[in-house]
Formats: structure tokens, C-alpha cells, sequence
């Protein structure tokens, strides 16, 4: 399949089918909500290195949005993010509206993320990860890819996207990417555009108490508690969550790789940022 036309541009089922009828050897996905970033560049073009073909979804899933958020300020720049695909060298945009993506309406069967899908953004945004999940899922089925490619700043995420494809069987490979970061730190995200330059500073605290604590990691409570000081001396810095856990999400260890993860609203925005963190 050629790309110097640009991408085949599929926003049906159909259409999608018949695209991917015409790629052998390996396919890899990058998933996206739009409002792309050097992150979704980053992603998409570790995809264009190990796969022979690659895939890229943009849509804006309904079913992870509470009542609350921010769908339809979801920000949607489909023209700037068909450059940034054709740069990267993707063969493939699906782009489907919701009424492709779920043409019985909500669907009554959700995939259920379990227990750790409850904990941290889960709780937080509750119902958040069954979209999710089940959006993956239906999109890993429907571009019938190889390998998928997800970013490590939605940590949570990767991790349950994961044990998903292990224990539902789904036989595709998940390759996380590191977190893209901004000269001063801060991790790349579609929200950051929502942020006031007095906020963007705010937002900087974020990744210095991740690597206040990932120095700090003697022990696991010196690395909470270093990164809870550096957070508590932004005052207007609203946080939610700061926790250390084993790679997978579960209870830290004495020794060993671990992962901070922090939340925090900066104004109306809400951020999330997490890094590896080795106990000694």
C-alpha cells in the first residue's frame, strides 16, 4: 500500500475492512482521541519501525466521559491531525462517528475492568475505564492489528489494556511508550492546551515531585513523602491522588521497580503524570 497520497481516510466499518484487506505482514494500531501532540507523534512513529502497516483511530469515545466532563469541549482538530499522521507515515485513519462506533446505541455489554480499574482514576472518574476498555476492545477487533502502541503517561490505563488482552485472550501484542515531555517537564496531554500560562507553571510541579520522590526512594515512604512536599508547597495546586505501587498496580514493594502516579486539578483542568520509580 502506497503512502504518498497520504493516508486512506476510513469512517466505516466497511471502509476500514477494505483498507486493511490490502496490508500483509504486521499492522500496528496507535489509538487517539484527535487533538494530536509530539506524544501521538512519538507512538505513531514507534509504530511505523517495528510494524510493516499502521493503523490510526481518532475518535472521541462518548462512554468515557462522565457527566460531568469535558466531551463536547474535547477539543477536535481532524485536518491538523491528518497532517500529523501523513508526516509519521500512517496508512490508515479510521475516524468513525459514534453511531458507526456503536449503531445499537450505548452498548447494553461493557467490558468490566476489575478491581484495579475501580482504584485511582477509576475512582475518580467512575465508569471511566468500562469505556475505555470496551472502546479498545471493539477497535483491537475491528483493525485486527498485530501490535498496539499506548503512551505510559496514562498509566492505569496501559496497565489495564493489558491484563485485558492476557486474560480475554485477544492475541495482540501491547507496547507502552514512554511519556513525551515539554523542555520543563510537564507531560504532553491534549488538555494542557486549556492551561493559562500561570497555570502551565503550576502544572510543573507535577513532574518535579516525581522526580523529587524517584530521588528520594530509599524506602517507599521517603518517596511519598518527598513527593507530597513538593506538591504541598503549590498552594493552589489541587491533588487527588499521590501513590507508589508495584508495576502492575498493586501494593509497593520493600525493593525493586516501582511507579508513583499523581492527579491534580490545575484550575478546571485535570492532570494527570506518573514515572518509575527503583526502591532500594
Amino acid at each position: 500500500m502506497s503512502r504518498e497520497a497520504g493516508p486512506v481516510v476510513a469512517r466505516t466499518r466497511a471502509e476500514l475492512a477494505a483498507a486493511r484487506a490490502g496490508m500483509s505482514g504486521t499492522v500496528g494500531v496507535v489509538m487517539t482521541m484527535g487533538a494530536l501532540h509530539e506524544g501521538h507523534a512519538r507512538l505513531l512513529r514507534t509504530a511505523r519501525e517495528q510494524a510493516d502497516h499502521v493503523v490510526m483511530t481518532l475518535f472521541v469515545n462518548p462512554l468515557q466521559f462522565g457527566p460531568n466532563e469535558d466531551f463536547d469541549r474535547y477539543p477536535r482538530t481532524f485536518d491538523r491531525d491528518l497532517e500529523i499522521a501523513a508526516a509519521e507515515g500512517v496508512d490508515v485513519v479510521f475516524t468513525p462517528t459514534p453511531a458507526e462506533m456503536y449503531p445499537n446505541g450505548e452498548p447494553a455489554v461493557r467490558v468490566n475492568p476489575g478491581p484495579v480499574g475501580e482504584l485511582l482514576e477509576g475512582a475518580s472518574r467512575p465508569g471511566f475505564f468500562h469505556g475505555v476498555l470496551t472502546v479498545v476492545c471493539k477497535l483491537l477487533h475491528l483493525t485486527r492489528a498485530d501490535i498496539a502502541y499506548f503512551g505510559e503517561k496514562d498509566y492505569q490505563q496501559l496497565t489495564l489494556i493489558r491484563t485485558m488482552v492476557r486474560d480475554l485472550d485477544l492475541g495482540v501484542e501491547i507496547c507502552g511508550v514512554p511519556t513525551v515531555r515539554e523542555p520543563g517537564g510537564l507531560a504532553l496531554s491534549s488538555r494542557n492546551r486549556y492551561l493559562s500560562p500561570a497555570e502551565r507553571e503550576t502544572a510543573l510541579a507535577l513532574s518535579r515531585a516525581l522526580r523529587a520522590g524517584a530521588v528520594a526512594a530509599e524506602n517507599g515512604e521517603d518517596a511519598l513523602a518527598a513527593a507530597r512536599k513538593e506538591l504541598e508547597q503549590t498552594a493552589v495546586l489541587d491533588v487527588d491522588y499521590v501513590v507508589l505501587t508495584d508495576p502492575e498496580l498493586g501494593p509497593p514493594p520493600e525493593h525493586g521497580p516501582a511507579r508513583l502516579l499523581i492527579a491534580a486539578r490545575v484550575g478546571t483542568t485535570r492532570l494527570i503524570d506518573n514515572a518509575p520509580v527503583e526502591i532500594h
